[in-house]
């Protein structure tokens, strides 16, 4: 019995119930008059459908266990409106990530580790099948022609598809999870990614309109971070946001979100991200917020952050604070214009004032492993101070990341500007010294 033995159940046993499942699917398929079905209310259209995928699996040829049929029609229903087998994965709140490398193989991170699940699809047919119906849903398209795709669901998650032949070993897709409930400030400092003094740092920051960029690997957390950013810019302010995918999620209520556009079949049509930043300077915007920096766009970005769009922001794959810059120094380099590299060196340098770097630990933790001050660009070098850092020692028994943040004693020039805005931050902040996590954070502005 499927419903029962769970785990424990051979492959063979899953696959050829997934086989069954497919063929049942297809006689659906071609049982339903697709002229009517069309004029009736979803509603009414899924409740047929679940009777007719009830009676098909109640077949006496078929000699289903009771539980056994109850699971089919779910399964059946799930590939017709949901995501087939990776339905309950996809239901789970813990699970960020859903990677699908072929027919037998399927992977889920959870809590920041990866772990492979017990779920199969019946064949690349069926895995293909099931691609093509999400892209599908989103406007997209996948075949030989065009075996690449990257489209967002309708819950907003994003999913990225390779299919033969560019796929060695069958169809694959990776699904990044969209959490309904976002992760804030106060649930960052309680899971211990930061503590209550970098937040409140962070918090002036924004409110003080400083121009902030966010580096990190991925899966890091560098778009949750620019979401709990996000929250504390101001009502009164106008905030556009460009993305390729869009995932941020900003509360304010003059928000223009603005996603680019891939090119069409004949490779016509594409609006990049560098397009939409050009033309969100005619939309008087206070704010420009870049989902994630990666080509040519950085130059007009940095052209914004130098020409009155204080308090803007953006995110960067990076190993670390200046491996950050460098790679902002090589987009530079792909917009186009040629520059000197000072001063591609000095526009980065009087453009972005606060680098937050994140990483993801090997026990699965995120960590904003330092934050630090941008203060220019002084005989052939960046001057960069860390503010605040984490300094990780070990890994403990139970697979927790051993380790400490600090404040460095270093106290950022910038402060002049936050007391300039009304923002009078105390000294003894910065003193240094061991900081210490904390189950309960409430944000502080230090208003003046």
């Amino acid at each position: 019995m499927i419903a029962e033995l769970g785990s424990t159940i051979s492959n063979d046993a899953r696959q050829a119930f997934q086989m069954l499942k497919t063929r049942l699917h297809r006689q659906m398929v071609d049982a339903i008059d697709l002229s009517k079905a069309g004029q009736l209310p979803e509603r009414d259209l899924r409740n047929q459908l679940r009777s007719l995928a009830t009676h098909l699996c109640g077949q006496q040829s078929l000699n289903l266990h009771p539980e056994d049929r109850d699971l089919m029609v779910t399964e059946i229903i799930d590939e017709i409106y949901g995501f087939g087998p990776i339905e309950r994965l996809m239901n789970e709140p813990e699970v960020s990530d859903v990677l699908i490398n072929g027919a037998d193989s399927v992977f889920v991170e959870r809590n920041g580790l990866l772990e492979r699940t017990d779920i199969r699809f019946a064949d690349d047919e069926h895995l293909l099948h099931f691609i093509q119906r999400l892209v599908g849903r989103a406007g997209r398209r996948i075949d030989e022609v065009s075996p690449m795709v990257d489209a967002k669901l309708p819950d907003g998650s994003r999913l990225n598809a390779v299919i033969p032949p560019l796929a060695l070993r069958g169809p694959t897709v990776s699904i990044r999870r969209f959490k309904s409930k976002a992760v804030v400030f106060e649930d960052m400092v309680k899971m211990g990614s930061l503590t209550p003094e970098m937040a409140d740092f962070l918090l002036m920051a924004v409110r003080g309109r400083l121009n902030v960029v966010v580096s990190g690997g991925t899966g890091a957390g560098k778009t949750t971070m620019l979401n709990n950013l996000s929250r504390f810019i101001p009502e009164t302010e106008r905030v556009v946001t460009i993305e390729q995918t869009a995932e941020l999620q900003l509360q304010q209520k003059d928000v223009v979100a603005l996603e680019t556009r891939p090119p069409n079949i004949e490779g016509r049509g594409e609006i990049t991200q560098r397009d939409l930043l050009k033309n969100s300077l005619r939309m008087r915007p206070d704010r420009i917020i870049v989902g994630e920096a990666r080509g040519g766009e950085v130059l007009d970005m940095l052209q914004a952050m130098n020409t009155g769009h204080d308090g803007s922001m953006s995110t960067i794959h990076a190993n670390d604070t200046r491996d950050a810059l460098e790679r902002m120094e090589l987009m530079i380099a792909l917009s186009e214009v040629e520059l000197p590299t000072t001063v591609a060196r000095q526009y980065i340098a009087s453009a972005v004032q606060i680098l937050v770097h994140i990483s993801r630990l090997s026990t699965g933790e995120r960590k904003v492993m330092r934050i630090s001050e941008l203060s220019g660009y002084i005989d052939g070098a960046y001057r960069i101070d860390d503010v605040f850092v984490y300094r990780m020692t070990g890994i403990e028994s139970g697979k927790q990341a051993r380790g400490s943040f600090y404040a460095t004693g270093y106290e950022p020039q910038s402060l002049k500007r936050l007391a300039a805005r009304g923002y009078e931050v105390p000294s003894h902040l910065f003193n240094a010294r061991e900081l210490q996590t904390s189950n309960e954070y409430h944000p502080t502005y230090y208003a003046g």
